[in-house]
């Protein structure tokens, strides 16, 4: 699979932003890719460049995660039409709000999205994968799910659940031909934050450390078909934490209001 020329690669939350460019750089690579959002009208968008950029057929499906008869439904179509070499679970949103004044209604659609919205989607597409004894289940989480920060907490819960999910995962599916990878990025220049933080603040205040959806979809793009258990985005931001779990008292004291940008 490091060849991804006619390899069928399934991506959640693929209408813009990572998800997009994910699925512009596998079909440049030559991969067919399935592309799952809400929003229909921007999958044939994004459909509509792969087609003029790469004469790729992408196939496209409207899917809210978050609805498990819908994932099984939306699924069971795309693995009776191709077989899935790849699911990248990209689909997951934030908002972030002091808990105290959180919304548990939001707190809950997040981890119906981020959570089990991601093991539906998984699920669906392991029976496959199984009897075929190949594949690749990568994990969209967060380096929130490393550490969490204030007004952040119902968020890195979610990711922090994302990440035990794969690790279990990776150690269940162990002998079976098929790789898990979690993907723990740092914040990247999308439309993420129009909703998780309104007030544009937190964006502003970390603007020059934020990446690209380039440079972490060809990180992710290098990973596949590797048994690579995670890629944690940037450096210097995996190196804290490392040091935090090694050091949790200290770093918090140490942080202080390098942890208060939102």
């Amino acid at each position: 699979m490091k060849d991804l020329k006619g390899k069928t690669v399934v991506i959640t939350g693929a209408s813009g932003g990572l998800g997009a460019r994910i699925a512009f750089d596998a079909a440049s690579l030559g991969a067919k890719p399935v592309l799952i959002a809400r929003s229909l009208d921007k999958l044939v968008n994004v459909k509509k460049d792969l087609k003029e950029h790469f004469d790729v057929e992408a196939l496209i499906y409207s899917l809210d995660v978050s609805n498990a008869e819908e994932v099984k439904a939306v699924f069971a179509e795309i693995t009776r039409t191709v077989s899935v070499d790849v699911l990248i679970n990209n689909a997951g949103f934030g908002i972030f709000d002091y808990f105290i004044d959180a919304d548990l209604n939001d707190l809950s659609r997040m981890l119906q999205t981020n959570v089990v919205g991601l093991m539906a989607c998984t699920q669906a597409v392991l029976p496959q994968m199984l009897e075929r004894r190949s594949g690749h289940i990568i994990n969209i989480a967060s380096q929130a799910g490393k550490i969490s920060t204030p007004k952040s907490s119902g968020y890195a819960a979610s990711k922090h659940a994302v990440l035990g999910f794969s690790n279990g995962l990776r150690m269940e599916l162990a002998n079976s031909g098929i790789w898990v990878t979690a993907i723990n990025p740092g914040p990247i220049e999308t439309n993420f934050f129009s909703i998780a933080d309104k007030s544009g603040s937190y964006e502003k205040n970390i603007k020059k450390w934020m990446l690209s959806p380039e440079y972490v979809s060809k990180k992710i793009i290098s990973a596949i078909g590797r048994p690579v258990r995670e890629i944690n985005l940037p450096l210097w931001m995996n190196a804290g934490s490392t040091l935090y779990q090694l050091f949790p008292k200290l770093v918090e004291k140490l942080g202080g209001n390098a942890f208060k940008q939102k």
